[in-house]
């Protein structure tokens, strides 16, 4: 029944989602690699800007991507700039008492980065007098301040940001999504001299079921269009395709 119920809203999409007849305008960040990126030409790329187009190919409308920071974001899909969020956007309570959300797209835990010989534990006596990097209006900013409220946190607009301040001293350590640490950082030149530093972070009470498309809440048919988009690529191997490009596991 479910399977009949989302295939119906997505082939009512086009007349009653939030989408035009042909276009579904799609608010991704760009700065959050793997997941989105801008490139040296301008354009978006990354794993949620692939799983966004495919998404809108098995819907049958045309993306129309525009980069939106972070801090902007809901906001802008509240104001009707976006149609959708797809932008690593965990799905949380809180969330939804302004937006609501597809199924989860992605899956992934949070970590800690640190210099590679840090000595210190994760733990409230280890992470004392620390100074720690979070991106502003995430999950991981919401984790550190129930879990680890004595921590001297520092907010920033982008993860870019707080790895550059990680890098030059400034913070003693990070903590983030672990794919996007791992492929966005600890694999590159500028992650050079860095490692994860205690296990898995998870609290699902703050990071949620999963990161999620984001709509607005009156968009009823538009979110279980989405949600019946995801199923279909993972039952047809769009979605391992498109995973298999970025990671050497299942994110989902």
């Amino acid at each position: 029944m479910k399977r009949i119920i989302l295939a119906l809203a997505a082939s009512s999409i086009l007349t009653a989602g939030a989408a035009s007849a042909e276009t579904l305008k799609v608010c991704a960040e760009g700065a959050y690699p793997p997941f989105s990126k801008t490139n040296e030409a301008g354009d978006l790329e990354g794993f949620d800007i692939d799983i966004a187009n495919a998404i809108c190919d098995e819907i049958g409308v045309t993306c129309e991507l525009q980069a939106t920071e972070w801090d902007g974001i809901i906001p802008a899909l509240l104001e009707k700039k976006c149609d959708a969020i797809i932008a690593s956007m965990s799905i949380t309570e809180e969330r939804k008492k302004a937006i609501d959300f597809s199924e989860k797209y992605y899956n992934t835990p949070a970590r800690f980065v640190a210099r590679s010989d840090a000595d210190f534990t994760i733990d409230e006596d280890g992470l004392a007098d620390m100074v720690v990097g979070v991106q502003r209006g995430s999950v991981h900013q919401d984790f550190m301040e129930k879990t680890f409220p004595e921590v001297e946190l520092q907010l920033y607009g982008t993860q870019d940001e707080v790895y550059l301040d990680l890098q030059s001293g400034r913070l003693d350590a990070a903590i983030q999504d672990s794919i996007a640490a791992d492929d966005g950082f600890l694999k590159t030149d500028a992650g050079d001299g860095f490692a994860f530093i205690g296990g898995n972070q998870n609290d699902p009470a703050i990071h949620g079921e999963g990161a999620g498309i984001g709509v607005r809440k009156e968009d009823v048919f538009l979110k279980y269009a989405l949600s019946a988009a995801i199923a279909a690529l993972r039952e047809n191997g769009t979605y391992k395709e498109i995973n298999d490009k970025y990671f050497e596991f299942d994110i989902y």
